[in-house]
């Protein structure tokens, strides 16, 4: 029985404060550091400490479910390096998102159908709802809000032109991106975000 999350919605890939997290993972802070540079210090330069704590413990998962050798591509590396690398983080958390990529992207491009319609969201809700029957208590907003937040991350991760015209592109992997998830194991990963699945 799957079990989707509803987290993704606190935020899109959000690299500038993705990027200050991974140095925070890399640096080994304790937890009481931790609460100190999101809380006290706002290093995510939040206008509230929910909005910070929130943004940085999804950012936190979501780097924590990948092998810590990908830290560094967040945290050091060029746009595409470190964008691409959040994504593959940002999939490996959110089953909602790695089945919407699945079910929905991949399937678009192997039929050369270049184009989402937002509909499709409800459709792809209402298959998740069969696989977990939580899904049916997400409020409206909460659908809406994770359309959005999955709209943006596809268009950051550049799997769109934009979240406005929704036209779909092809991926293209950075071979350093490519070369450490192949080193660290993760090689299914690897082939969801080149859509070969």
């Amino acid at each position: 029985m799957k079990q989707y999350q509803a987290d993704l919605s606190a935020g899109s890939l959000m690299l500038p404060e993705s990027r200050t997290v991974a140095r925070l993972l890399m640096a080994g802070v304790t937890d009481a550091e931790w609460y100190g540079a999101i809380r006290t210090d706002n290093l995510l330069q939040k206008a509230s400490p929910a909005t910070a704590i929130r943004q940085a413990r999804l950012i936190r998962f979501r780097l924590q479910s990948v092998d810590p050798k990908l830290w560094p591509l967040v945290a050091e590396g060029d746009k595409e390096v470190a964008m691409q690398s959040m994504f593959a983080a940002a999939l490996k958390h959110s089953e909602l998102l790695q089945d919407f990529v699945r079910s929905v992207v991949a399937d678009h491009v192997r039929r050369l159908e270049m184009t989402l319609l937002p509909r499709e969201w409800d459709q792809f809700l209402a298959d998740c709802q069969a696989r977990d029957p939580a899904v049916g208590t997400w409020s409206e907003s909460t659908r809406r809000k994770l359309l959005q937040v999955v709209l943006r991350i596809l268009a950051e991760a550049r799997y769109l032109e934009s979240t406005r015209s929704l036209r779909l592109l092809e991926p293209h992997i950075h071979p350093t991106v490519a070369k450490t998830l192949k080193a660290i194991g993760e090689q299914r990963l690897l082939k969801l975000m080149e859509l070969q699945v």
